[in-house]
């Protein structure tokens, strides 16, 4: 596991992670979207990444939005699911997320998994990309 600012990233987990954010959400989900929105490249940014064996299989998004943290892009490769991978990879983005709340935006089927790291749902459903969305907050604790 290895988290890094975008600027300690080497070229080829650059291209890992496009290419297994590319592949998870846009060809499995049918989802274009446009990934590339700046926020990799913010200093506050933290990209974690799980590795296997040499390719990165997970990987996660924490972002500093101030007086929040907002974790996304959380996925796994499909041949690394079911083996309790996101699990870590979901504990290693919260490690770097002290001192404030966490916020993120959960499909839908998994808010239960989220809330398994304390998160709860602070609104109603809504649609991003076609798919349903919760919103859900971490209380930070002291």
């Amino acid at each position: 596991m290895t988290t890094l600012a975008f600027t300690d990233l080497t070229p080829l987990q650059v291209y890992a992670v496009a290419r297994l954010r590319q592949d998870v959400f846009v060809v499995e989900q049918e989802c274009p979207y446009p990934d590339l929105d700046g926020r990799d490249l913010e200093p506050g940014t933290r990209h974690v990444l799980l590795d296997d064996d040499g390719d990165v299989v997970g990987y996660a998004r924490v972002l500093d939005d101030g007086d929040v943290w907002r974790i996304g892009r959380v996925l796994l490769a499909r041949p690394a699911r079911g083996r309790g991978l996101a699990d870590t990879v979901m504990t290693e983005a919260l490690a770097h997320c002290r001192g404030r709340d966490v916020v993120l935006d959960a499909q839908a089927p998994l808010a239960a998994w989220y809330a398994t790291f304390g998160f709860a749902v602070t609104g109603p459903e809504f649609l991003e990309d076609g798919i349903p969305h919760l919103p859900m907050r971490r209380v930070s604790r002291p």
